[in-house]
């Protein structure tokens, strides 16, 4: 109670907005406990999410319907040169785009709730190497060894390739050469934060991105903002790709679900120094070695609370210290991004308006042209 009561106090001191009643922050066990999620996570390797929660490397049912309704969100932001992107892209060329790619992501997440988390993750290390060009599904081939896909902060942790797959498949069937594997990643994104947010999160993802012909492993090491960043390196990288500090913070809320291999977080558990809540600390040495590497790394939930849900849990552990990585931690070292986290844990439905509003900024990142993009027949090559 003392601990709400401060944090409740220091949201006014920032100058929140003080007509919003704050909720008291749920008390968490760190034994776990039973979310009513869509359904049990299965025991197989659990999907990450974003960018923060690959391995660090060493020095070596029937789908719901996509119709939006009239009070969904359609949040619009600015677009970087390049064509424009619109909602209903798709209407005339091939109407059920949108239909048959929710029907893929529902599919895959009546079976494994954790896939969603990685479809999120995907459309994030799409957009911030090359665009969002689908670059990120290309497979290494003898001209192109090592694509985006095997670089170190992608493999072996993204995971949601299969979920395009099969809604490419089904849009070639339908309407051949007309839907970009970039678009889909972007659907697939909208899709799955819906049905993981329980349709709080429901908004309208323009289209009309071309899928790109390069990939670089090499890349992906350059633009994909890692676990042990401070504030000023994540701003900077985010302001790269045309992202704001409140986009970080907002995005960054994805961190309430997937998991993360010990690796990405390890230097913050004793003896190492930090500023993690002691009790959380003692939880995760009892799951991860002392020493992760390449054949001994588990995996963790983010939240420990509802690990399958899009919510703001995020926000409210992040205040307790009860995140896993310094990139998390470093959201609490100035006081704008305080002001921020502050916010997101207290007015959850602001958060939600938000949190779609930067998947669709995000999303309209380096757009390609036909001078440098194509629709590709098969998501993992691209066309001869």
């Amino acid at each position: 109670m003392a601990n709400t009561l401060a944090i409740v106090i220091l949201f006014a001191s920032l100058g929140a907005v003080a007509s919003q009643a704050p909720a008291a922050a749920p008390t968490e066990s760190f034994q776990g406990s039973s979310p009513s999620d869509i359904s049990s996570p299965p025991a197989a390797a659990p999907s990450d999410t974003f960018g923060s929660s690959a391995p660090v490397p060493s020095p070596e049912g029937s789908a719901p319907s996509t119709s939006t309704p009239p009070s969904a969100m359609s949040p619009t932001s600015p677009q970087s040169a390049g064509p424009k992107l619109r909602v209903g892209f798709y209407r005339r060329s091939c109407p059920r785009a949108e239909k048959i790619v929710r029907a893929a992501v529902w599919k895959a997440l009546s079976k494994s709730p954790v896939i969603g988390a990685g479809l999120i993750r995907l459309h994030f290390h799409d957009c911030f190497v090359q665009g969002c060009d689908a670059s990120v599904l290309l497979d290494p081939t003898v001209a192109n060894p090592q694509p985006e896909k095997l670089s170190p902060p992608n493999f072996p942790s993204l995971r949601g390739f299969e979920v395009i797959d099969a809604a490419k498949k089904a849009l070639e069937k339908v309407c051949p050469g007309k839907v970009s594997c970039a678009d889909i990643i972007a659907f697939a994104s909208r899709d799955a934060s819906s049905i993981l947010s329980r349709g709080r999160i429901s908004f309208r993802m323009p289209a009309g991105r071309l899928d790109g012909r390069v990939s670089l492993s090499s890349e992906a090491l350059q633009f994909l903002p890692p676990p042990f960043f401070n504030l000023s390196q994540l701003i900077g990288s985010f302001k790269a790709k045309n992202l704001d500090a409140d986009d970080l913070v907002v995005l960054s809320g994805a961190h309430t679900i997937g998991a993360s291999h010990c690796s990405s977080f390890t230097d913050r558990l004793p003896p190492n120094p930090s500023n993690m809540n002691p009790a959380f600390a003692t939880m995760l040495q009892r799951k991860c070695p002392a020493s992760p590497n390449i054949t001994n790394d588990p995996t963790v939930v983010q939240d420990i609370v509802t690990p399958n849900r899009l919510d703001t849990r995020y926000y409210t552990n992040l205040l307790k210290h009860n995140v896993l990585f310094t990139s998390d931690a470093a959201l609490l070292t100035s006081r704008h991004t305080t002001r921020k986290v502050l916010q997101n844990a207290f007015i959850p439905r602001k958060w939600e308006r938000k949190f779609a509003r930067a998947l669709v900024k995000m999303a309209a990142i380096e757009i390609k042209t036909a001078a440098n993009g194509e629709i590709r027949n098969m998501c993992r090559v691209i066309n001869n």
